[in-house]
């Protein structure tokens, strides 16, 4: 029998991440509700998300670099540190502000420098994680390990929302707290649970060149975390309004069938993400496959006639989604060498974070011009990426 290759301090490192990715979705539940509270418009609520995308996108790759030089623990003990600080000054400064509204540029300037500074140190954890799981889990089964990470964000994104909307309904500062004490709930695990292990820089004999942003070995991971990020993002920020106007809803029961699609989505990404633990299949496949089960499902939405149908094609999609995330990380940590694991998941995160920033503007502006346009974008890209897919599998096989 073979022994079935372990990754110290998994169980720790995947609860944390469940508990991080619940705080940050927990913040975009209420976000609503706090802007038109201390009378501020929707755009600044966009501005918000826009900063974190930014800094997350310039951060995610000096992480990456930097877990490789000083050890990954170390790196993710001081950014969980400075999450749970700026996230726990950010609820009390709304929870002042709810009392006695603040003028409208102080509000501004405070959530978006926040919600900026919150993207710039939560942009270390998922290279980090990345980056430790390739140190341990051998070539060829790291997606299987990955797609335990990728369960549990997918998890963190359906009950996040879910505990948020339930306190803020009786308590909005009460949901607020709750959400900035989790990470502190996440720290503790990760400085309790997790081994400390030797940088793998220091491993090294030599110094080396860093590691290129357009590495050829990183282009097919890199396209697939851009282009799997914009179609999500763009799915996400457009569904309120379609539901809004395809079924001639209120706003109140719209943000209600939004919310049922984005369950929908984190359901669809959990049931993927088990058959990827469960199934040794190369991850290049899972990209190619799931691109294309998810650009037919977001494509489908165009044709969507009945509430019903919505969250249907968003499980769907979802489901083809839930291949391709963990993929295209354990494809990248499959493609280099054992010292350039953390600038290799920073690049590719950096990617993810171009796709947050372009996903919701873009999205946004093709909806002005026809509803169906985005979801028939988001379909033509993912089919793209499923071409690129195979293309790549091609060339290798030549």
């Amino acid at each position: 029998m073979h022994a079935r290759p372990v990754v110290a301090g998994l169980p720790a490192l995947v609860l944390a991440a469940l508990i991080g990715t619940m705080a940050m979705m927990s913040f975009v539940a209420v976000i609503g509700p706090v802007v038109r509270l201390l009378g501020l418009s929707e755009w600044h609520a966009g501005l918000s998300v826009t900063a974190a995308g930014v800094l997350w996108m310039l951060a995610a790759r000096p992480w990456g670099r930097l877990s490789d030089r000083i050890g990954r623990k170390r790196v993710l003990l001081l950014a969980m540190a400075a999450y749970t600080v700026i996230y726990v000054a950010l609820a009390v400064f709304i929870d002042v502000a709810l009392q006695v509204v603040p003028p409208v540029l102080v509000s501004v300037l405070v959530l978006v420098g926040a919600r900026g500074l919150i993207g710039l140190f939560y942009a270390a954890v998922p290279p980090t994680a990345a980056a430790l799981i390739a140190d341990q889990a051998p070539t060829g089964q790291r997606a299987q390990f990955m797609a335990r990470l990728g369960s549990a964000n997918a998890l963190g994104m359906v009950l996040g929302p879910a505990a948020a909307g339930w306190l803020a309904y009786r308590n909005l500062p009460m949901a607020l707290y709750v959400a900035a004490l989790l990470p502190l709930l996440s720290l503790a695990l990760i400085a309790w649970r997790l081994p400390a292990t030797p940088p793998v820089a220091a491993a090294q004999p030599r110094a080396r060149a860093p590691m290129s942003r357009f590495d050829a070995r990183l282009r097919l991971p890199q396209l697939a975390a851009f282009l799997g990020m914009v179609s999500v993002t763009i799915a996400q920020v457009t569904v309120g309004f379609f539901a809004i106007d395809r079924f001639a809803l209120d706003a109140a029961a719209g943000a209600r069938m939004a919310g049922i699609a984005l369950t929908a989505v984190g359901v669809g990404l959990i049931l993927a993400q088990v058959l990827v633990m469960k199934l040794e299949v190369h991850p290049r496949r899972w990209i190619m496959f799931g691109a294309l089960i998810a650009g037919l499902g977001f494509a489908s939405v165009a044709a969507v006639q009945q509430p019903w149908q919505l969250p249907a094609a968003y499980a769907f999609a979802a489901f083809g989604m839930g291949f391709v995330f963990p993929s295209f990380q354990a494809l990248a940590a499959d493609a280099v060498e054992p010292h350039e694991q953390g600038a290799a998941a920073g690049t590719v995160a950096a990617a993810q974070g171009l796709g947050m920033v372009a996903g919701p503007m873009l999205g946004t502006l093709l909806y002005r011009a026809g509803a169906s346009l985005p979801y028939l974008l988001v379909g033509v890209l993912l089919l793209l990426l499923c071409g690129l897919a195979m293309a790549h599998r091609a060339k290798e096989t030549a």
